[in-house]
């Protein structure tokens, strides 16, 4: 088994950003419904404790065995979900020899943020001209190239 990271290029990260987008409204609208049914729930989950369940429990049930079907899809592309109520992703990339994350968010077009390891959705950059191209694997060209 490999356990080596996969990094991704912008070009390939926005690939996955297009495949998983649909999940991602799936596991946000059924996230809803469940926040919808709270009120309802909880009351019929102390009793179900007690004496086998009810149809509200049983759909929530078969809510959460859908989402946690999608959430694994969605991990099986390499993307990362750092907060599952915005619908945030990370996808591992290389920049200047360093990691770093290309940042996406649902409800956003392509990706064009990225930041450092450990800086977060505060410390999101634009994607730059030059980013772009080392994202993409392009070598920068210097004055000495020419």
């Amino acid at each position: 088994m490999n356990n080596s990271p996969h990094y991704f290029k912008l070009e390939q990260a926005n690939s996955i950003v297009q495949a998983i987008r649909p999940l991602l409204a799936e596991i946000l609208e059924i996230r809803q419904e469940i926040l919808s049914q709270q009120p309802q729930v909880w009351p019929v989950v102390e009793k179900a404790v007690g004496n086998g369940g009810s149809q509200v429990a049983s759909q929530m049930v078969r809510q959460f065995n859908r989402m946690d079907g999608l959430v694994r899809e969605v991990l099986a592309t390499g993307a990362v979900i750092k907060d599952m109520n915005t619908g945030l992703m990370d996808f591992l990339a290389q920049r200047d020899g360093r990691d770093i994350y290309l940042c996406w968010k649902y409800g956003e077009g392509e990706i064009s943020y990225w930041h450092e390891l450990d800086a977060g959705f505060t410390g999101r950059q634009q994607l730059g001209g030059s980013t772009q191209k080392l994202l993409d694997g392009q070598r920068q060209s210097s004055p000495a190239d020419s």
